[in-house]
């Protein structure tokens, strides 16, 4: 290639010269800084990631991406599941399937072959970080080549899982990219960092079964997980983060203070125990509470419909995956996934005119969904839940009014909890209903909402519902972990597909009809998975307000334990969860005992106090 001298531009304005063809993103970066040079992960040329050492090919806006960027990250850890791929060929001998960077690291799955003589355990961890830790310290360069879709496919013949990617990915007559480290080839688009030298602390984390491509139905594959860092620093802060984290974990917790337990009679099915159900009980209280003073009125809808209902709202194609269905008396049926087809049959079952919108149903109906087994994780990824779920039905011009309202309810909610959020305007995705007219409009009255809300917010597009565009908000937790609850939707193509129709307020009020606004809505999400985020953000020590065990009484001695009793009837009388411990431990030893269950108050009572109407109280939290 012809080498002409080129104009690069940077994020702040200024220029640097470079030669096309020859220049790179690093001796851009060099000439910067050395300490920049060191930190630099990935660039960015015209807004598509770039190999830091492939040569730019003529005038161009850079960005020189360091490891505190997410884009940074997701490179970086891409680059760390090549060279983990790497040791677990040469310490398994197995056959490379899929190794994605993932939110908190990567992981790479892989076919062992029979001869190795078992599964991936504890016992391969060891020896695979060593094997990374050799390649690292060869700096073995990440070479890029690029090879038509014939001679991948002689490259990789070996390996049924990469011949099924290529034949599933690469069209006919075209032609992709391979990366090279050390002795791995790997089918791959990259980009990534220039040698495994970069990469400073690796660590393997754990190991699960899998399905090649997420199929049940296809061969069974072993995934394993890693993490790496820049920084040894990190890597000791991010250890440190895990075993807090697991001190938190839900699943733990539920156990110990009996909230609730999974069983295999009904996998992805969560048991509420007593003392969990309370705190179920109270958050939909809570939001009940709310629902009465803005306005939403309480809905309870069936739980299986017939499939045309969905094949009607255009679930079925999109969703029917993820459905249970059944058949019925020779038709098919499924059970919900969602509420809004039911609510819009709610909606269109008489005339409805202008003055009665807005109309805000809610509705707390039983939902299923067919998880994957191997997906279930605790009460964050479950099969059977309710949600907070509402649809509002309103007028065009009512939209941003109903928006400001859906925003400021999620905003009460999470600031009672404590937590922080942040928003993201979620556009419309490669596959969609509707024309690109009306999502244009809709995106356009939900960018003006969040102007108006003044939160600040950023844009995610492609990121859309299939039937509308959304706002996605999410929430940071006491760990400082980011979760996705909450989801303000707004739709325009369930209202067409139902034919859902008000009268309008023309001078013949009988002679218009328009079609209504749909704002799906939702503020805990589900409440299983609202359970497991706030067990873990208040690590098992419940404010009072949703604490499942409010107050122990704790007599000094038999004397008082009608006293005792007659305490806890008062308390319970008021509305509190209250326990009296009347076993043969020591006084020290059943306070001690009420400060290990979380409860809020312990209220000690003797002689003293009974003969004075009194309670001797303590303070978990003093």
């Amino acid at each position: 290639m012809p080498r002409e001298p080129i104009v690069v531009t940077l994020p702040d304005g200024s220029t640097r010269e470079g030669m096309s063809w020859e220049t790179t993103p690093m001796d851009i970066a060099n000439g910067i800084s050395k300490s920049l040079a060191k930190r630099l992960v990935i660039a960015k040329v015209n807004g598509v990631l770039w190999d830091t050492l492939r040569p730019l090919e003529g005038n161009t806006n850079l960005e020189l991406l360091d490891f505190e960027t997410e884009e940074g990250k997701t490179v970086y850890w891409h680059s760390s599941a090549h060279v983990l791929g790497e040791a677990c060929e040469l310490h398994f001998g197995c056959h490379l399937c899929n190794g994605p960077p993932v939110e908190n690291g990567f992981y790479y799955d892989i076919s062992v072959p029979e001869e190795f003589g078992r599964a991936v355990s504890q016992t391969d961890y060891a020896p695979l970080e060593h094997l990374a830790t050799k390649a690292i310290k060869e700096k073995q360069p990440f070479q890029r080549l690029e090879l038509t879709k014939e001679d991948l496919l002689r490259m990789f013949g070996y390996n049924k899982y990469k011949v099924h990617l290529i034949n599933d990915k690469v069209p006919d007559g075209t032609s992709t990219t391979v990366y090279r480290c050390g002795p791995l080839i790997d089918l791959c688009r990259g980009p990534h960092v220039p040698n495994t030298g970069n990469i400073t602390a690796f660590a393997v984390m754990k190991n699960s079964a899998s399905y090649f491509l997420g199929n049940p139905e296809n061969d069974s594959l072993q995934r394993i997980y890693g993490i790496s860092f820049p920084d040894k620093k990190m890597m000791a802060a991010h250890k440190l983060f895990l075993e807090e984290a697991a001190k938190r974990d839900h699943r733990k917790i539920g156990r110990e203070q009996e909230l609730f337990f999974f069983h295999e009679m009904s996998p992805g099915s969560a048991f509420f125990l007593p003392h969990g159900t309370r705190i179920y009980n109270t958050l939909m209280s809570f939001i009940r509470e709310q629902y009465w003073q803005r306005g939403f009125e309480e809905v309870v809808s069936p739980n299986m419909f017939n499939v045309n209902l969905w094949k009607q709202s255009g679930h079925w194609d999109n969703y029917k995956d993820d459905m249970f269905d059944l058949e019925v008396e020779k038709e098919k049926f499924a059970l919900k996934p969602m509420n809004c087809p039911g609510h819009c049959l709610m909606f269109g079952m008489r005339d409805r005119s202008y003055r009665e919108l807005p109309i805000r149903f809610a509705d707390f109906g039983v939902l299923h969904r067919n998880e994957a087994s191997g997906a279930l994780t605790g009460l964050t990824r479950v099969r059977r839940f309710q949600q907070d779920d509402a649809h509002i039905f309103c007028m065009q011009s009512q939209v941003k009014d109903e928006m400001r309202g859906a925003l400021d309810f999620m905003s009460m909610v999470y600031g009672t909890f404590g937590f922080t959020f942040a928003l993201k305007l979620s556009t419309r995705p490669e596959k969609f209903l509707g024309e690109i007219a009306v999502w244009d409009q809709a995106e356009q009255q939900l960018r003006e909402s969040l102007d108006e809300f003044g939160a600040g917010w950023e844009l995610n597009p492609g990121d859309g519902a299939f039937y509308g565009p959304k706002v996605d908000i999410t929430i940071r937790d006491a760990l400082g972990r980011e979760f996705q609850c909450a989801t303000i939707q707004l739709d325009f193509q369930l209202p067409e597909r139902f034919h859902l129709q008000f009268r309008t307020g023309t001078a013949d009020e009988m002679s218009g009809f328009q079609r209504p606004v749909i704002i799906h809505r939702a503020v805990l999400g589900s409440v299983e998975r609202m359970i497991a985020i706030l067990t873990e953000n208040f690590a098992g020590k419940w404010p009072l307000w949703l604490s499942p065990r409010q107050v122990m009484v704790v007599p000094v001695t038999g004397v008082v334990y009608e006293y005792a009793e007659k305490v806890k009837q008062q308390l319970h009388e008021a509305g509190y969860f209250v326990d009296v411990d009347v076993s043969a431990d020591t006084l020290n030893k059943k306070i001690r005992n009420a400060e290990i269950a979380q409860y809020n108050f312990i209220c000690v009572v003797g002689a003293q106090e009974m003969e004075e109407g009194s309670v001797n109280v303590r303070c978990r939290d003093d």
